[in-house]
Order: C-alpha cells, then structure tokens, then sequence
C-alpha cells in the first residue's frame, strides 16, 4: 500500500508483490511489453506533474502561455523560456520577492511554438510584459475536487517521453509512505470486488479526507488486482489532515522496522 501526499490531495495505491526473479520475468516479457511500458513511463511522468502542481501551487499562484509571433526551432524555443525565467528572476531579486517555483512545459508542433509556465509569481502584468516574443495569456489557478489535475493534463498533453517538463529546484516534493501488510490479498480483492465499501473503507483509513473516486485493474502478466484511490483534504481542516499525516508516518515507519527486522 503506497500512500501519496500532495498538498490537499491523497492518493492511495494498492498492489500486489511477489518474491522470485524479476530478471527472467523481464526478460521473457520485453518484446511483448515495450509498449505497455512506454505506456506506463509517459502516464508515470504525467502524475509526477501533477503531485508537484498540487504540492507547491494554489489558486495565489498563476499560469501563463506564451506565443510566439513567428515559429522558431524546438532549440531557439528552449533558449527563449530559460531567458525568460532568469529575466523573471532577476525581477524577483530586485525587488526582495519570495523565491520563485515554476514548472514548465514546451510544445512544439509544425504550425508553433508555445510553452505553458506556472509559478508563484503573482503580478500577471509583469509575467506578460517580460515576454517580448508574442503573445500571451495568464490567469489565476483555479484547484477543483482533484486539485491542479485537470491543468497538468492539459499542458502534459502532447509529450510522449519523459522529458515532459522543467522545473525548479526550491519544489518541494510529494510525501510517500509504503506499507507491506496493511492490506492482505483477500482484503484487496474485496475492495476491488467493491464486497466491502470503498468510500467507507477509505475514509475509515484517512479520516481528514473525503472520498473521490476509485479505480481497479488487472494485469495481463501477472495474478492480483491493482487499487487506486484519489481523495481530498477536507475543507477547512488542515491541521486534523497534519495529524494524520504525522499518524500516517508513525505507522508506517513503525512498519518498516518491523519488516527489517
């Protein structure tokens, strides 16, 4: 069971393990699966973007696309965005602001240019007018039930590697905790059954959070049922979901030495 915090969002993943020789599983599988492993580093890379969207950004926070009047080369594109951040910085040093945090994403396709950016930075006229290149837009972040999701898809849509974006050092990064026995595979094929309640099991496990939604798989490789949960902090509680975190934390640490041992 993997838990995943990041900012007012909980993800909850729950999968099976096995003890024996992954080498030749791979091996035996490698042509077969390439794809499907493609496919799982590009949806991978996807959640990373928005467990650190949801982590370091809110609705304070802005998001700006910027254009370009003509269509330069993907290295001409990259060379203009990293400008422009250190123009952004400099602005930021000269002025005594808080450090800056941004993500971004470049698309390119044959017809423009365009990168996406968000950052805590607040002053969208400034933000707007230290791109000289074309035009642009920018507008508040607007979190909904899923936090920043619904944005991070939107501008991670076109990648299809890993490279999907560029970021700053100062992000903070989402908080994992794993446990290998708080749920046994019986319990997790009743879940995935739905034999047992998913909202009130969830909501059982994090009391501080509110159910949204589930979702079940199965592999074509391999025996188990795959489990994955998203909920929400609940409103106006952010010191009850610390503690839990903080209780979070102690169990599955509490967990861990016991496994070592």
């Amino acid at each position: 069971t993997k838990t995943i915090v990041s900012g007012d969002m909980l993800e909850c993943e729950i999968y099976p393990i096995w003890k024996t020789n992954k080498a030749s599983i791979r091996n035996k599988t490698r042509k077969e699966s390439r794809p499907a492993q493609r496919n799982l580093n590009n949806k991978n890379a996807v959640k990373r973007v928005i467990r650190l969207l949801n982590t370091n950004f809110d609705k304070q926070d802005i998001w700006i696309t910027l254009t370009y009047k003509d269509n330069p080369t993907e290295e001409q594109a990259r060379k203009d965005i990293q400008n422009y951040i250190r123009r952004l910085k400099r602005y930021i040093e000269r002025c005594k602001l808080e450090p800056m945090k941004y993500i971004y994403v470049t698309e390119s396709s044959e017809k423009r240019v365009h990168h996406h950016v968000v950052m805590n930075f607040e002053d969208r006229d400034t933000a707007e007018a230290i791109w000289d290149k074309g035009r642009t837009q920018s507008r508040r972040l607007q979190p909904d039930d899923y936090g920043l999701e619904g944005m991070a898809r939107y501008i991670t849509k076109q990648k299809k590697d890993s490279k999907r974006y560029a970021c700053s050092k100062n992000l903070k990064q989402p908080k994992v905790y794993e446990a290998y026995s708080k749920f046994s595979k019986r319990r997790a094929e009743k879940l995935a059954r739905e034999d047992m309640d998913p909202k009130a099991t969830f909501e059982k496990m994090y009391p501080r959070y509110t159910f949204k939604d589930m979702e079940v798989k199965y592999s074509s490789f391999v025996s188990g049922c795959y489990i994955y949960t998203r909920m929400k902090m609940i409103k106006n509680d952010a010191k009850g979901a610390e503690n839990d975190e903080t209780k979070i934390t102690r169990v599955y640490v509490a967990e861990e030495k016991h496994q070592t041992a």
